[in-house]
């Protein structure tokens, strides 16, 4: 369903600062706005636009009719005014003409319905018409602008998602197995067919996994994991082929412009790995809960930067004040929009774009943020902290754009694994894979340690210390090249519930955790789990903690306690271990311990290696470091509480923001929210 790997390096296009601006959609309004939006854009800063997002009933009003009109005034009116324009091809959304003519690109859905036309998001990934004509509207926007001299890179679709389970899918789905399984042999193997008389005896027997077939209480509750967990693949890979079809449509066209497609983060139904080595460069979109800590899109920022092995990403959309369709949408305070900008460029960030420069005036998203309010005033504090910060970002200029990030420290996230553990029945549904990979990754990003997130196939070799939360699943070599690490003196850690299945979510025939056992030297024979409210003391030394949820029992085959259990009649049984490999260790943490139980157990791995950052006692002071091509050192503090951070300077160093030098030791002082980049001499 992909094309050909083309490899995972990176792209990015070629800018004198950050891109600032974000999604601008002028075919909403008439001619004469456009004048005063470029004026406003002019006033913040706004040297980008990304266009065309939702255009393609615009564009071609009919199967065989193009009209480039609206953006070529949209894109020849950028070049003139002299910004850039990230050119979508508008395919996210379907016209209504496709949708009646060609019937076959409406979804079905779980139930087994086949949608009407409506809403966005809409299409068919296997409908060959819709692969068709999205392609060739692609190709037709290359042909026409390629050579633009707005053009700065290529937006395919938009915010890919959903699923579909309609007969077109049902048949590229066993297209798909074969080329994966080769035989129903391997097959029914894999999926372990011979429970419930599952067995099957000819490819046009497979039906995708709906409500209709192997699942009864929604996506999360199937029968056969084996099945579910390949058919998510599948989707995966469906609308990746859709993105790679008409990114070679561009490139029949276009061989040179960098192409990209808008992410979502740590999305749940897509696997992002498979995408990034077709991306030239990642981007995404972050709306966090606003009450959500500071780590949980710091998380997600990494995980976009390890896509492609830790290139700079771009953040293409963020909303400057407000969303719109959560239930309760809160406002952004003042400062905040300035802290979660600067955030995303500590990670990694080489761009800080909006969703959306003017307010749509009707549908769904009337009520959204944006940069400029329906009644186009430049007095409003949104506009005035949009414009604030486009100084800044013009200020500091180049010297972040293509910095890396010198971590060493990493932390395994695996698509499969999160599907795995939660359509698994038993031992909890209560266990969230994402909530217990942000644990641990927050207790390291609060001890100050850079953290690189990297997929299971990622190589190990530049970090000392390795974070395996919930790895469920362990495929390929991975076990062997865990091993490696604590052989040459690193530490690897892992959770409860790691190791538990193979690729195909079969247990291993083996003692838990499988082929982690060596490693860990310990081996898990029974696990409990209980309410959330059900609560086990655990003693970490002089420290006590507590865990929930799932609380494996351990038997030492090698390892040493290190915390143990506090009641029922496992008490004092270990629930923490670390266990001596060659020159490294093994840590395997058998329970969800709670936030300070994760801390305390990760700092001490990350002592081990001399990895705690100098404000550590500072956790609400987030510390993210990036290096420029030209091994300039940068080093961003930022403040996420309403109150001044007293800090000191860890050693000779330029404020860039304030263009302050500092001594070592010398103080320095964040305001609320505030921010500051060092540069060491």
């Amino acid at each position: 369903m992909t094309a050909t790997d083309p490899g995972n390096h990176s792209r990015l296009p070629r800018t004198g600062k950050i891109p600032y601006g974000g999604d601008y959609n002028p075919e909403q309004w008439p001619r004469q706005v456009w004048d005063e939006d470029h004026r406003l854009f002019t006033q913040a800063g706004v040297d980008t636009l990304t266009v065309g997002v939702f255009s393609w009933s615009l564009t071609q009003p009919a199967e065989d009719v193009y009209d480039f009109t609206m953006l070529d005034g949209i894109l020849d009116r950028a070049a003139a005014e002299g910004r850039h324009v990230c050119l979508a091809t508008g395919t996210a959304a379907l016209p209504p003409w496709l949708a009646k003519k060609h019937p076959d690109v409406n979804r079905t859905d779980f139930e087994g319905r086949r949608r009407r036309y409506g809403q966005r998001h809409n299409f068919c990934p296997s409908s060959p018409a819709y692969r068709r004509l999205a392609a060739a509207l692609s190709g037709r926007l290359a042909e026409r602008y390629a050579r633009h001299p707005a053009l700065l890179a290529w937006h395919i679709n938009n915010e890919y998602s959903g699923v579909c389970y309609c007969d077109l899918c049902a048949e590229a789905f066993r297209g798909w197995l074969r080329a994966r399984h080769g035989t129903l042999d391997a097959l029914n193997d894999a999926w372990w067919t011979a429970f419930w008389s599952h067995r099957y005896t000819g490819w046009d027997e497979i039906e995708p996994p709906s409500a209709l077939t192997e699942h009864w209480r929604g996506p999360d509750h199937t029968a056969f994991q084996g099945i579910t967990l390949d058919y998510q693949r599948f989707m995966t890979d469906a609308l990746l082929g859709c993105f790679t079809a008409e990114k070679e449509a561009i490139r029949a066209h276009d061989p040179d412009t960098p192409v990209t497609t808008n992410l979502m983060g740590a999305y749940r139904p897509l696997d992002y790995h498979r995408w990034a080595p077709h991306l030239d460069f990642a981007s995404w979109d972050n709306y966090p809960p606003l009450d959500a800590p500071p780590t949980r899109p710091a998380l997600a920022h990494d995980l976009m930067r390890g896509l492609k092995d830790g290139a700079p990403f771009w953040l293409m959309e963020q909303t400057p004040s407000t969303t719109a369709c959560r239930d309760v949408n809160p406002l952004r305070r003042p400062g905040e929009l300035r802290l979660a900008t600067w955030q995303a460029i500590a990670h990694g960030a080489d761009a800080a774009l909006y969703f959306q420069m003017r307010a749509s005036r009707g549908a769904c998203e009337k009520y959204h943020g944006a940069v400029i309010g329906h009644s186009g005033r430049d007095d409003t504090r949104v506009f005035g902290e949009v414009a604030s910060l486009g100084r800044e970002l013009t200020e500091l200029g180049a010297i972040t754009l293509g910095a890396r990030t010198p971590a060493r420290t990493a932390l395994l996230f695996d698509w499969d694994s999160w599907w795995a553990l939660e359509i698994s029945d038993g031992p909890s549904r209560l266990v969230r894979y994402a909530d217990v990979v942000h644990a641990y990754y927050r207790a390291a990003r609060e001890a100050g340690a850079d953290v690189d997130v990297v997929a299971v196939t990622a190589d190990l070799t530049p970090y000392d210390v390795v974070l395996a939360p919930v790895l469920h699943l362990v495929k390929g070599d991975l076990a062997q090249r865990l091993e490696s690490v604590a052989r040459r003196g690193g530490t690897v850690l892992a959770t409860f519930l790691t190791a538990r299945s193979d690729e195909h979510d079969r247990a291993f025939l083996a003692d838990v955790p499988g082929p982690l056992g060596p490693l860990m030297g310990i081996r898990v024979d029974e696990w409990d789990a209980r309410p959330e409210d059900v609560v086990q003391p655990i003693q970490l030394g002089e420290f006590t903690t507590q865990a929930r949820l799932v609380f494996e029992i351990v038997q030492l085959c090698g390892a040493e306690p290190v915390a143990a259990y506090g009641a029922d009649f496992y008490a004092g049984a270990p629930a923490v271990t670390r266990n001596a490999f060659e020159a490294g260790e093994a840590w395997y943490v058998a329970t969800a311990l709670d936030q300070p139980g994760v801390d305390h157990v990760v700092r001490r791995v990350l002592a081990r290696h001399d990895l705690i950052g100098p404000y550590a006692d500072h956790r609400t002071v987030e510390t993210a470091t990036r290096v420029a091509p030209d091994g300039t050192r940068l080093l961003f503090l930022l403040n996420h509480t309403q109150e001044p951070a007293h800090l000191t300077a860890p050693a000779p160093a330029t404020d860039l923001l304030t263009g302050k030098r500092l001594d070592q030791g010398e103080a320095l002082t964040l305001d609320p929210l505030g921010v500051a980049i060092l540069r060491f001499q």
